[in-house]
């Protein structure tokens, strides 16, 4: 399987719940005058995407021909009838990664480059085993992040409307809306409901943050990437040549909190920061492996820790473990998210669009991060009072040696430039 930059995400069901400018993933809506002549068309379609590319051969032990019978052999009056149908059919794969999207929705899950979205700023997705629908991440700086909505929140209710069966698509609906409205959350976390009134916002993402920290350990660069989007390679690698310039002693990469994004983005970005060895591999169902690895092409080999915790998400778990696993560098912080599927997004004649699993990844020592996630090499242990405390309250303290992950990021930047590379666990 090739990667490409116009079709691979990671978790395409991450939605950023918003309205979101259309052309990022290079697909192209198509004309509806074939989809009016029979709606059993979209079915078909949809039929055949799965049955040629989805990643089990066995389709979730679904008699998919079985599948293709029943859905053809009805009668579909208009466009809403033939897209619940569509929902059923893949319903049935019990996967929640695998999705349609009406026309409206598929031009609202898109990415262009201009980073620019409306909604409250948070990712998605319906837990496999569970079937609730559980926060990755709020998006830094957005409506979400700044009421306080945390990685594993368990969504409940939107406005109160129970999502109890509730998939990712209607979710989307409900908490999308034009900028200026307000939605309800009701959250689930560490068992207790919280309430959450959020007003939706026009958002501009800059997926790369970057400075110079005066630290203990001496003069350090310090680089935020909040999301793996079509401008996240650019930004990263003008961050790292600035740095470089001010001659800083070693970087801290701060993964916490990215709900990932394009796989492409993923592997440009790792091999900024390797010359050799491999980043992932991608499996897909005839158990064909594709590797992507280092180009010699790394812009700096200074001593780096990476920040991890449980909303570092699908890209940047690839990053992360490319890094870990290639002992480029140490991570610390918490356990990750845990997604290790990968989807590609298909535009249908409809001008709707399906994401497909077409693939599972590991990393390079052959792991399966999948519903575990990447254990960092050092363990900071914070409450979700302390974290949010932290990144809500205290943002002043954010990436200073008031921050607990990222002081112990300086001590072992320290370590390292003294030529001490001992990183026992600490608890």
């Amino acid at each position: 399987m090739v990667i490409t930059k116009s079709k691979l995400v990671l978790g395409a069901t991450v939605v950023a719940l918003s309205t979101i400018a259309a052309t990022g993933l290079g697909i192209h809506s198509i004309g509806k005058a074939s989809f009016k002549d029979s709606h059993k068309d979209l079915i078909d379609e949809v039929w055949q995407i799965i049955y040629y590319r989805y990643v089990d051969g066995t389709f979730n032990q679904v008699d998919w021909q079985a599948v293709r019978k029943e859905y053809l052999s009805k009668t579909y009056a208009d466009d809403k009838e033939a897209y619940k149908s569509v929902r059923e059919m893949l319903k049935k794969l019990e996967d929640p990664y695998t999705r349609f999207m009406d026309p409206e929705e598929f031009k609202n899950m898109q990415v262009d480059t201009s980073g620019e979205l409306t909604g409250i700023g948070i990712t998605i997705s319906q837990d496999e085993k569970t079937k609730q629908l559980v926060v990755i991440a709020p998006i830094e700086d957005t409506p979400a992040f700044k009421a306080g909505i945390l990685a594993k929140d368990v969504i409940l209710e939107i406005d109160g409307k129970s999502t109890k069966q509730m998939d990712t698509n209607d979710a989307v609906s409900l908490i999308r809306g034009e900028s200026g409205t307000r939605v309800k959350l009701t959250i689930l976390r560490n068992g207790q409901k919280k309430q959450f009134n959020i007003q939706r916002a026009r958002i501009e993402i800059h997926p790369v943050r970057f400075s110079e920290k005066k630290t203990p350990s001496g003069n350090i660069g310090y680089i935020r990437l909040n999301q793996f989007s079509a401008n996240a390679s650019k930004e990263m690698k003008d961050a790292i040549k600035n740095l470089e310039g001010k001659q800083v002693s070693g970087y801290i990469l701060d993964l916490r909190g990215n709900p990932g994004g394009l796989l492409y983005a993923s592997v440009e970005i790792a091999q900024m920061w390797m010359n050799t060895g491999t980043i992932v591999s991608t499996i897909d169902r005839k158990g064909m492996q594709d590797q992507q690895v280092a180009n010699g092409s790394a812009l700096t080999n200074k001593p780096l820790v990476v920040l991890v915790d449980k909303g570092s998400a699908s890209a940047s778990e690839i990053l992360s473990g490319a890094l870990q696993d290639n002992k480029r560098a140490i991570l610390v912080g918490n356990q990750t998210f845990g997604k290790g599927l990968v989807q590609s997004v298909q535009p249908l004649k409809s001008g709707s669009g399906l994401a497909v699993t077409i693939a599972k990844y590991h990393t390079p020592s052959g792991k399966d991060i999948n519903k575990h996630g990447i254990d960092p090499d050092v363990k900071v242990k914070l409450t979700d009072a302390q974290r949010q405390e932290l990144w809500l309250r205290g943002r002043d303290k954010l990436a200073t040696m008031e921050d607990p992950e990222f002081a112990k990021a300086v001590q072992l930047l320290g370590k390292q430039a003294a030529g001490n590379t001992n990183t026992t666990k600490n608890n």
